[in-house]
């Protein structure tokens, strides 16, 4: 989420019109983020695994402080996931320590940092390595009708929201994407920022699909060619016709249908669904993206366009301050549920921008 315009602003709404407007992250409390973990420490090893809680800071300073503090190259610290600086985070870091001894415990906590936890485990901990994330939210100066609010809540929780990668992922102001069309034409960029800039690109051609979805209203509903996605995976299957065992399966969130993320090879629709991808993805941009995507080497996969918030829960305390708690698969944003509600102001950001 932004204070500043960003792609996600031009993505249209799935659930009806704007029922609240809001401000969050008015302190770092107001956004606390914790990871699920997707395995159990194996209790031997040259990895110490340590569960820190960071206030107002982010994963790259806490991996940088955690480096240092275990006299090792930043290479050493692995992580699951990257988290914002203005919010309240759990995450896990390792630390490689082949002489199996940690460093005093007490002397990483400080400002902004704690410990949770800390076991050994055999291996680094991988980018990705996670279940999901655990979020409490606060939003405050809520204006809007109340029962509006409850209702588009409950639509939520039955029916999940269009699954869009938020303005995280695009940078400030929606740099990124205008960033990766010059990468594409030549500018040079360093490997870390490569990276970014290809994941905004293939975001944003995802997004332009699932908005076209979105506005024709079937972005949770099956089309003719469809390709499918199973729930809490990556794998793919059909096109295949659509019969009643696959209208269970969508009904029951065990199944999804799917859009691209971009690179080599043909796209897995056929009919209807190839029809609507291609034709929302014919603009020039997205011609070029698609080019420089291709160019870059990366294959075409697919992302569900369904996402459903799990275990959501809300209390209204006061007028004008709502709390939600949801849990989301890896690569899911909070600020996508976010904006099916409204719009809500990034405190936090505005306060940067400001300054």
């Amino acid at each position: 989420m932004s204070s500043e315009a960003g792609p996600r602003d031009a993505w249209p709404q799935a659930l009806g019109p704007p029922v609240l407007s809001a401000r969050i992250r008015a302190t770092p409390e107001d956004f606390l983020v914790e990871e699920l973990d997707a395995f159990a420490p194996s209790g031997s090893g040259e990895h110490l695994l340590l569960d820190i809680q960071k206030r107002g800071m982010n994963t790259a300073f806490a991996a940088k402080r955690i480096a240092e503090w275990a006299g090792i190259a930043e290479a050493g610290v692995g992580y699951a996931g990257l988290k914002d600086r203005h919010a309240v985070t759990r995450q896990r870091f390792s630390v490689h320590l082949p002489r199996k001894v940690a460093p005093d415990i007490a002397a990483l906590e400080g400002e902004g940092l704690r410990v949770l936890g800390h076991a050994w485990h055999a291996k680094k901990l991988p980018r990705g390595a996670l279940a999901g994330n655990r979020f409490e939210l606060v939003l405050r100066q809520v204006d809007g009708n109340r029962d509006a609010i409850d209702a588009r809540l409950h639509a939520i929780a039955a029916r999940g929201v269009p699954n869009y990668f938020g303005v995280q992922r695009f940078g400030r102001g929606g740099d990124n994407v205008g960033n990766a069309l010059a990468m594409f034409g030549g500018r040079r960029m360093a490997r870390a920022q490569r990276t970014h800039l290809l994941s905004a690109a293939r975001s944003q051609l995802f997004n332009r699909v699932l908005a076209a979805r979105v506005a024709a209203c079937n972005w949770d509903q099956a089309l003719e060619g469809e390709a499918w996605m199973l729930d809490g995976s990556r794998s793919v299957f059909g096109p295949e016709s659509f019969n009643e065992t696959l209208a269970r399966r969508l009904a029951e969130f065990d199944i999804h249908p799917s859009a691209p993320l971009w690179g080599r090879g043909g796209l897995r629709t056929a009919a209807a669904a190839l029809e609507l991808e291609t034709r929302a993805l014919a603009d020039a941009q997205s011609l070029a993206l698609r080019a420089g995507l291709e160019a870059a080497g990366l294959k075409q996969e697919r992302r569900a366009t369904r996402l459903l918030p799990q275990a959501l829960e809300w209390a209204w305390q006061g007028a004008a301050i709502l709390q939600l708690r949801f849990s989301l698969p890896p690569g899911a944003y909070a600020t996508t549920v976010l904006g099916e509600l409204g719009a809500i102001t990034d405190a936090a950001g505005q306060a940067a921008q400001d300054a």
